[in-house]
């Protein structure tokens, strides 16, 4: 036992050192690997904890056994079998060394010795005290409920790109000037003569507060009685509601009409700059020029830079995809120092990807697959994401019992109120689409 603990000691003062450097550390790869290097410590120091106390706990065991023999007199002669039962950590635990899929895999398909032979204990130790024939045996360990996989959802990559305000607490319609007639100057043509004076007018800019709501009925059984220790069904319901309201913000604040219900999607404000991709053979190096078109036109028409490409991962994965006439690739990878390269970033990434023509790329599954006669089309919006603001309040969670008590259901819901100002300056919006946008082939 002493030695243990002087490993475990000696391992925690390395794990603090560790800690310390990290947090006067920028990113990098030094770094990572004392992150990586932490976390071999973190499960290392769990694995001596684990034999020190099932040393202690043998300890104490023998310690009661010897005084009872002494309290009784026993003499050594006389006791003919000692049995002890030492309680042995789970084959299968969360962080353990052995995978029970990875065991299943290789038993099967690759005839591993090793994974039947820990199979069977497995099964063997489960059926003790539990009934397992009615599963052929196969007992799935508890710790997978711990890893349950939640419905892959396209996020709201868009929603995370434009600023946000709280929503006004009263009113169903948010209201914005928009400066439509601005101030003039001009030369004086001579002194004391008139100077330019035009009058400042505006337009308001009604911006509809919109209701997005979803809801799920459970059993009151399930709620009670479902899950475990950790493992909260409610918990994971409502997680799924707020996964769903999030997606379906962000698809409504660049699809949106602007009608029964909807806030007015990014694609549907009028006054925006188009630029048509025609090609009945699209390529990245003829695509490019029309992204180059769309960028001038925002700081053409909006006087002021375009700060987001927005497009969907499929668009993304073309234009990586894109090579020279000697097979060298226009968009090159990040940590690259490019050379006459139209953009760099990650083929695998999700989100903010790279960069194109020195502007940030947002990869977001929500923009719409379906434009175009042949409804096969996607779209490339170039904007000034500072222009579109998100009015909203908090997400709000509720649980209703009394609903259908009657029935021991339970519903719950999540809701919130947003106003998504979209159309402040249209001509900072540029919209690619065309036949060159059609579903892209690899």
């Amino acid at each position: 036992m002493k030695k243990l603990i002087e490993e475990r000691d000696a391992k925690s003062a390395e794990l603090n050192e560790l800690v310390e450097d990290m947090d006067a550390m920028e990113k990098g790869e030094e770094l990572d690997a004392k992150i990586e290097r932490s976390n071999e410590l973190l499960v290392e120091i769990k694995d001596l904890n684990e034999k020190i106390e099932k040393d202690a706990d043998l300890r104490k065991t023998l310690k009661e056994v010897e005084e009872s023999r002494k309290s009784l007199d026993i003499e050594d002669e006389d006791i003919t079998e000692t049995r002890m039962e030492v309680k042995e950590p789970d084959m299968y635990r969360k962080g353990g060394e052995n995978s029970f899929f990875g065991d299943m895999y290789n038993a099967k398909f690759n005839n591993d010795y090793q994974a039947n032979k820990r199979l069977a204990e497995h099964q063997e130790v489960s059926k003790r005290d539990v009934g397992t024939g009615a599963f052929t045996g196969m007992v799935v360990p508890q710790y997978l409920l711990d890893d349950y996989a939640p419905l892959a959802r396209a996020g709201a990559n868009f929603y995370q790109a434009v600023p946000k305000r709280e929503l006004p607490a009263f009113g169903n319609k948010v209201e914005i000037s928009r400066i439509t007639t601005g101030s003039s100057a001009a030369e004086q043509a001579s002194e004391n003569s008139a100077v330019s004076e035009t009058d400042m007018d505006d337009t308001l800019l009604t911006v509809n507060v919109d209701t997005i709501a979803g809801q799920q009925d459970v059993s009151k059984q399930a709620l009670d009685r479902g899950g475990q220790p950790g493992f909260n069904l409610e918990d994971i319901i409502f997680q799924d509601l707020a996964s769903a309201y999030y997606t379906k913000l962000d698809n409504l604040m660049l699809n949106g009409s602007g009608t029964s219900g909807q806030p007015l999607g990014l694609t549907t404000v009028s006054g925006n700059n188009s630029v048509a991709y025609t090609d009945a053979s699209p390529t990245v190096a003829e695509l490019m020029p029309k992204i180059a078109d769309a960028i001038q036109q925002v700081n053409s028409n909006r006087f002021a830079p375009a700060t987001a490409i927005i497009m969907h991962p499929r668009r993304w994965g073309f234009l990586t995809a894109g090579v020279d006439s000697s097979n060298r690739p226009l968009i090159l990878p990040n940590g690259n120092a490019p050379q006459n390269a139209y953009g760099v970033g990650d083929t695998n990434s999700y989100g903010v990807v790279g960069q194109l023509m020195g502007i940030p790329v947002i990869t977001d599954a929500n923009v719409a697959t379906n434009f175009g006669a042949g409804t096969n089309q996607d779209e490339i919006y170039i904007v000034r994401a500072e222009d579109h603001i998100l009015f909203e309040q908090d997400m709000f969670t509720a649980k209703f019992e009394e609903t259908n008590a009657g029935s021991l259901t339970t519903k719950l819901v999540v809701y919130g109120y947003v106003a998504f100002a979209s159309g402040r300056y249209p001509a900072g919006i540029s919209v690619i689409g065309g036949t060159g946008l059609v579903t892209p082939t690899f």
